[in-house]
């Protein structure tokens, strides 16, 4: 039975909720071979369309868990990559929302930016502190945070460990929106309702195209999307979105997550 995660389901959009917050949701093995393990059986859900993940109003995750980190040696995650598990979240095809208050810290900050789309609340805080403690983020951090907001803003994030307000990280397009700390999950419900509406296999193909845009070069990308573009006319949620249209009424897209 889970324990650090909660889970609930909002008609079509599963709600994710990490749940240690005498920790500050800070990342242990536990929470993310447990969130994990329920990202997963949501994907594999026909009754979900979209998972929105959040933390408290205090913090989305603190971090990566120091205490169970700091032991280790590099033998031990050489063989034993414990980052690995943490990058289940990249294998999810259904869209997932990260929605965002208080701290997204480290391993956090990472977890939020393997999501989709980032809602902030207006107390959010993003960083990436682990040059701290000695390190360098592991999880994606140099890379994400380099694509997201450019080379120079994510250079003096990562080389001071300086955290950025909401409105600053709009601003450098890591986040899509800011919304009232108190509005956070009903906003980032209202976009998975919104998703759930649409087609499915248009929504994980999209989704795809995407991502090879930060994966590939412009010419490989373009390529890719074709590659996703074109087999889109052998379902039949294109014929009844195109008919919809044209017949102008709301469409009753066939297939099923």
């Amino acid at each position: 039975m889970p324990e650090m995660i909660l889970t609930e389901l909002h008609g079509k959009v599963a709600l994710v909720r990490l749940n240690r917050p005498e920790a500050l949701n800070a990342l242990c093995d536990q929470l993310m071979e447990e969130l994990g393990a329920a990202l997963l059986a949501l994907d594999a859900d026909p009754a979900v369309a979209a998972i929105v993940l959040t933390g408290s109003e205090k913090a989305f995750a603190a971090g990566a868990d120091i205490r169970e980190m700091q032991p280790r040696r590099y033998p031990d995650v050489l063989f034993n990559d414990f980052i690995a598990k943490w990058e289940t979240i990249t294998r999810v095809k259904k869209p997932v929302i990260a929605a965002v208050a208080g701290y997204a810290l480290g391993g956090g900050c990472e977890l939020a930016m393997m999501c989709d789309i980032i809602l902030a609340a207006e107390n959010a805080r993003f960083g990436q502190p682990e040059i701290n403690l000695g390190v360098i983020p592991g999880a994606g951090g140099t890379q994400r945070l380099t694509r997201a907001v450019g080379k120079a803003k994510a250079m003096e994030l990562i080389l001071t460990g300086r955290m950025m307000d909401a409105q600053e990280a709009e601003r450098a397009n890591l986040v899509a929106r800011v919304v009232p700390t108190e509005k956070l999950i009903e906003e980032a419900l209202k976009l998975g309702e919104r998703m759930a509406e649409l087609s499915p296999v248009a929504l994980a193909v999209a989704k795809q195209a995407v991502n090879a845009a930060f994966e590939t070069t412009l010419t490989e990308g373009v390529r890719a999307e074709r590659a996703l573009f074109l087999p889109l006319f052998g379902a039949e949620d294109q014929k009844e979105g195109m008919a919809a249209f044209l017949e102008k009424r709301k469409p009753r897209f066939p297939t099923r997550a």
